[in-house]
């Protein structure tokens, strides 16, 4: 067991060195922090950890405009008059409805009792409003999972008001799929049976069949750890992908039923060249290269094929993602770190490494 636990701490002190990398003919290793042998990503013209956003996967300013207005004037009108103008059947009121709900949970959190008055207020002075409604139902779902233990009362008490409102704002907006969607974490935290789960799934097929969002969602319902196995994960990863339609990123859908997969220690030489992470990286590479460069969920995918590129050790692959997304760091998998810009800064800068103990260079690398 000691040795387990010095193994452990090994691979820690890695992770907090590995920015400080030097290239070599013969491979990557480690050089003391300013060396000028060090790679830098600001030669890539990346922007530097503290100022990556960690709000957001991708760029939309609208919503960062209102964000910035809401919590300014604590006045919700700004708020709901964008979700009103954002069509419901695509992934951008999804995004934005959680990021609405994120913000004020984040305020609450700093403030208790005292953040997020806006919300409050939105619910109260218009309390049929779809925007505020879906908003609304995703902050308890956001407020269970992080101030509440999984199974625990508090935590099921919230996650079933959640349910209640997002029946509500449901019934205030019948086509929008978001209300069902955020139910998909519900059903996860109290442990919808298969059945129950097949129909709520079923409500959201019929509003929009190839949603990404709501297919993740959905995909974590059937790992493993929650409701599912591996075996099934996989099937509903590889069902989504084959009948995904032409520049649809469900294509990469595999690759997260595999993250959501990985050995907490991977004893396994060779497991990120092995022929299913090798099929799922190229399924996804696959997809970005297919999907519309405004597919609001591109960046979703391009940060997830960052990670697994660096381990795959499929340098100027990884730098090609990178320089799509850089800046902004709010996704997968950097968002299961507690700092999700030092997460993302190790891989960024293992990348920027490895590219160049290959002989590139920001030359060589196409833009």
């Amino acid at each position: 067991m000691e040795i387990l636990w010095f193994l452990i701490a090994v691979g820690l002190m890695t992770a907090v060195v590995v920015p400080f990398i030097r290239r070599r003919a013969g491979g990557i290793r480690q050089v003391a922090p300013g060396s000028p042998d060090a790679a830098d990503p600001a030669a890539y013209g990346f922007v530097r950890q503290e100022e990556l956003d960690i709000r957001l996967p991708g760029p939309d300013q609208d919503l960062l405009d209102v964000l910035d207005v809401v919590q300014r004037t604590q006045d919700w009108r700004a708020a709901a008059q964008l979700l009103a103008g954002t069509p419901k059947e695509g992934e951008v009121r999804w995004q934005r409805v959680q990021a609405f709900a994120g913000a004020a949970s984040l305020e609450l959190g700093q403030q208790p009792g005292v953040g997020a008055a806006w919300l409050r207020a939105w619910r109260a002075e218009s309390p049929k409003d779809a925007g505020g409604a879906a908003v609304h139902a995703e902050f308890l779902v956001q407020q269970a999972w992080r101030s509440s233990a999984a199974g625990s009362d508090d935590f099921r008490i919230i996650l079933e008001e959640a349910r209640t409102v997002c029946a509500q704002a449901g019934l205030f907006a019948p086509g929008d799929p978001v209300p069902y969607i955020t139910e998909l974490a519900v059903a996860r935290g109290l442990g919808y049976s298969h059945e129950e789960f097949d129909r709520l799934w079923a409500k959201i097929i019929d509003r929009a069949p190839a949603h990404m969002g709501a297919h993740l969602a959905a995909l974590h319902y059937w790992c493993e750890k929650w409701h599912g196995s591996r075996k099934e994960a996989d099937e509903f990863a590889t069902s989504a992908a084959a009948r995904a339609p032409q520049g649809s990123l469900l294509a990469a859908l595999p690759l997260f039923a595999v993250h959501e997969h990985l050995p907490e220690v991977n004893l396994v030489r060779g497991f990120y060249q092995s022929a299913v992470v090798t099929k799922a990286v190229d399924g996804a590479l696959y997809a970005v290269h297919s999907a519309r460069p405004d597919d609001p969920m591109l960046s979703h995918v391009r940060h997830l094929l960052i990670l697994f590129l660096v381990r795959c050790e499929r340098w100027s692959d990884a730098m090609n993602q990178l320089v799509r997304v850089d800046g902004h760091v709010g996704a997968l998998p950097w968002t299961l770190d507690g700092d999700p810009a030092a997460g993302y800064a190790v891989y960024r800068a293992l990348a920027v490494a490895g590219y160049e103990s290959n002989g590139g260079s920001p030359a060589t690398l196409p833009r």
